[in-house]
């Protein structure tokens, strides 16, 4: 099974996500034709990945489950407030700029522990952001036009105060993700 460690958004974030996402796609639609491929990220896929551990043995999932269950880090507060569009895998994505030491930290805590049981792990730097959009391809004749076209972004505060453990399946045209485990973060 594909597993990764993420921030998970509680519902009401969910939602404010969504209405986001809407909001951006409603803008680029005005100013530029998106293609018939892009389309917004299901509210139950947003997330913050910290850490793709990748295929796991069913028989591992109690060791990697124990590396979130150990995990002692700080709630934190995170500021997405840039659009980014990421021509490779055609996204585009809510960046937060500044990251706050309580995600660096348990960034680095949880790398160092799934690195002592060596897994693989991406992302190898910690870049913070929630994909919004995916098959965002620009026309071929100006693609500077779509990085150009992207609203200056509100900036919107997700308060994080837990981190879990998800599998990754195919679902057709979307990803499907569980949420296998969720562990609380302390208060500071």
């Amino acid at each position: 099974m594909r597993l990764f460690f993420a921030l998970w958004p509680d519902p009401e974030m969910s939602r404010h996500l969504s209405t986001v996402t809407a909001n951006l796609t409603t803008s680029l639609n005005a100013s530029l034709s998106l293609s018939a491929e892009a389309r917004a990220v299901l509210a139950q896929n947003f997330h913050v990945t910290l850490a793709f551990v990748g295929e796991v043995d069913e028989s591992q999932l109690t060791h990697v489950r124990r590396v979130g269950a150990q995990l002692r880090a700080f709630k934190f507060a995170l500021t997405f407030d840039a659009y980014e569009y990421w021509p490779k895998p055609e996204v585009i994505v809510a960046v937060a700029r500044n990251i706050p030491s309580g995600l660096k930290d348990l960034w680095s805590s949880l790398h160092q522990s799934l690195a002592e049981h060596q897994w693989a792990l991406q992302p190898k730097s910690l870049r913070p952001h929630i994909t919004l959009m995916r098959g965002v391809v620009p026309a071929p004749a100006s693609p500077a036009a779509l990085p150009a076209a992207l609203p200056a972004a509100l900036p919107f505060v997700w308060s994080v105060g837990a981190v879990s453990l998800v599998r990754s399946e195919w679902g057709g045209e979307h990803a499907v993700y569980t949420v296998l485990d969720t562990w609380s973060l302390l208060y500071a």
